[in-house]
């Protein structure tokens, strides 16, 4: 009998930088516990763990997060598997990794490890639609319902409605500025793309093969003769190191004639900073969030993230303050895009 559940496909790469110095690459996002006491990796299973749409997880990473990942891994999740990377080469091999060891038929939901949702409800009924349309032979985006002008994500542009709540995608857009990305948010036909996917697994390696064909070959060669240990599944080195890397939006997504994107209002967030954390968390009437030990005073729009000493602020606003362990980080609101750029953040 063939399995019509929804296959989600978990990715864990990413060091997650600008969120240092709680994220290191020995520990980075996704295994954090920023959003209530779970960590990103295991919000993304439960949203993923109802068995009659969804079957056991696929979650492709890197050698050095297994053990987190095992050691994170939910409950009911014994069917699960890993597909080790043996090199990290971005979205598109990843994705490719996973589309390689699913039948092709099977419905695919590509999720990142270290996002938030909100709205479970929401999250739900769009992966419902675009498992259908893939399901007819779409590649699907999930298009963000946008609630600002942000210059911080790539943007999807709607074109041929395809039936309701879903579009034929018209455009993808980079990063703009500020004026562009307030006249998207004006014209009502922009979403912005948060990187959930869904395909068959066939779909996928088709237009892969067709757009990238050699990175196609190697995937299928790292996979023909990898080897599965457990629920761990190595793909051969050699075939896999020899990839050259590069995202599944620029690989597949932007090239492909058939792709749709289906819009979610959900409570969207990358936690790409600090910025976005603490728009996340929330805050009080003055803009202000703390977690650990902290005294405010004539400020506004601060966060203040300590693990041990007391952080006190008086009259600043919109600044960000985070201790962990002998590290301090000090940045305004509209400067933690760059905290991946510091020393600390790189290992050095």
């Amino acid at each position: 009998m063939t399995d019509t559940r929804i296959h989600p496909v978990i990715l864990c790469g990413g060091s997650g930088t600008r969120l240092w110095p709680a994220s290191t690459p020995a520990r980075p996002k996704p295994f954090l516990p920023l959003l209530g006491e779970s960590s990103l990796f295991q919000q993304t299973l439960a949203r993923t763990a109802d068995p009659a749409l969804f079957a056991p997880p696929l979650v492709v990473a890197g050698g050095a997060h297994v053990g987190l990942i095992e050691e994170r891994w939910g409950a009911g999740e014994a069917d699960a598997r890993i597909a080790v990377e043996p090199a990290a080469r971005n979205t598109a091999p990843a994705i490719a990794l996973a589309a390689a060891l699913l039948p092709a038929e099977a419905v695919m939901l590509v999720c990142p490890s270290d996002h938030h949702i909100a709205d479970q409800v929401a999250f739900r009924a769009a992966t419902i639609r675009a498992a259908g349309l893939a399901r007819e032979g779409w590649l699907v985006a999930f298009g963000i319902t946008p609630d600002r002008a942000e210059t911080g994500y790539g943007y999807l542009k709607r074109g041929t409605p395809l039936g309701e709540g879903a579009w034929r995608i018209d455009q993808f857009v980079e990063k703009p500025d500020q004026a562009r990305a307030e006249a998207f948010l004006a014209d009502g036909q922009y979403d912005w793309n948060g990187g959930l996917f869904a395909f068959t697994a066939g779909a996928f390696m088709a237009e892969l093969g067709r757009q990238r064909p050699e990175m196609a070959a190697l995937v299928a060669e790292a996979v023909a003769a990898g080897q599965q240990k457990g629920a761990l599944f190595h793909p051969a080195p050699a075939p896999f190191a020899a990839i050259t890397g590069e995202s599944v939006d620029y690989a597949v997504m932007e090239g492909a004639g058939h792709a749709a994107m289906v819009p979610a209002a959900m409570g969207w967030s990358d936690i790409g900073s600090w910025r976005a954390l603490h728009e996340a968390r929330g805050s009080d009437a003055a803009g202000n969030y703390v977690a650990g030990r902290a005294d405010l005073a004539d400020s506004r729009n601060v966060m203040v993230d300590s693990d041990g000493p007391r952080v006190s602020v008086v009259g600043l606003d919109n600044v960000i303050v985070v201790v962990r362990g002998g590290e301090v980080l000090v940045t305004s609101a509209e400067g933690a895009q760059a905290v991946g750029r510091l020393p600390g953040a790189r290992g050095e």
